[in-house]
């Protein structure tokens, strides 16, 4: 499949309780032209990493309405909107209009992207903004139906980028990337909401090399070894029974 043929594909996806930032236009948020902005942006993208070696495909659940639904790129938001942009020598004005809306997941993706050289680019399981109804600006999980929809979209995606490796970010993600018939390595990273920054942060930061020491370490799986390497996703006994003591000891 061709980047035109994906993109193609993309605008045309439509399911019940969703927006297509690719297609459609927010008439709260959105400047003029924002859903060709957006295509725009994700075309000129798509050729640049097409050009790279890519190192990952940083793998999300699907968009925020406070981040991927404004700007039609996963895991960012308005505040990091032109730092994307700024890694594929791109320049565009923003999609939205008024202030900038910060997203958590967004910021913390982008306190360990902004760090890391090696070319990587950022997709979700499911493209659009799932959202409830009669409710736009809210968040769902997407549905199964969706998902699979989604999932084929993403296959397309690895094959058109072909990165040297795949990094689901949650369980939804990683969980829909072993299921495909692709034959990388992928990497099960904790997704950074529900309390899970901190260890998002320790795995990502060890995965890039980023510092020495951490408590936590992602789980890799490794199609081409005999044996895939699993890493136990949770620090080692031993550190738990420090942390356990420390705390006991602070309230005394």
């Amino acid at each position: 499949m061709s980047r035109v043929e994906f993109i193609k594909k993309l605008k045309a996806l439509t399911f019940e309780n969703t927006f297509n930032p690719y297609r459609e236009k927010c008439r709260y948020f959105d400047a003029d032209g924002a859903p060709v902005f957006r295509e725009r942006i994700l075309s000129k993208m798509l050729e640049r990493a097409e050009s790279r070696q890519l190192d990952a495909i940083w793998v999300g659940r699907d968009l925020g309405h406070r981040g991927g639904r404004r700007t039609g790129l996963a895991l960012t938001d308005d505040v990091h909107f032109h730092d994307h942009l700024a890694r594929w020598q791109i320049e565009m004005p923003r999609p939205t209009s008024g202030k900038l809306m910060p997203e958590r997941t967004a910021t913390a993706v982008w306190d360990i992207l902004s760090r890391v050289e090696a070319p990587v680019f950022l997709w979700n399981v499911f493209p659009l903004h799932p959202h409830e109804p009669n409710n736009p600006f809210s968040n769902r999980a997407h549905t199964a139906m969706e998902r699979k929809a989604g999932g084929v979209l993403l296959e397309r995606l690895i094959e058109l980028l072909r990165p040297r490796r795949l990094i689901g970010i949650g369980n939804d993600s990683f969980n829909t990337l072993i299921r495909l018939n692709i034959e990388l390595p992928i990497i099960k990273i904790r997704h950074p909401s529900y309390g899970g920054q901190a260890e998002f942060k320790d795995q990502m930061t060890k995965l890039y090399h980023l510092k020495e020491r951490d408590l936590f370490s992602p789980l890799i799986i490794d199609p081409q070894a005999s044996i895939p390497p699993i890493v136990l996703d949770r620090p080692p006994a031993r550190v738990l029974r420090l942390l356990s003591l420390r705390l006991f000891l602070g309230r005394r």
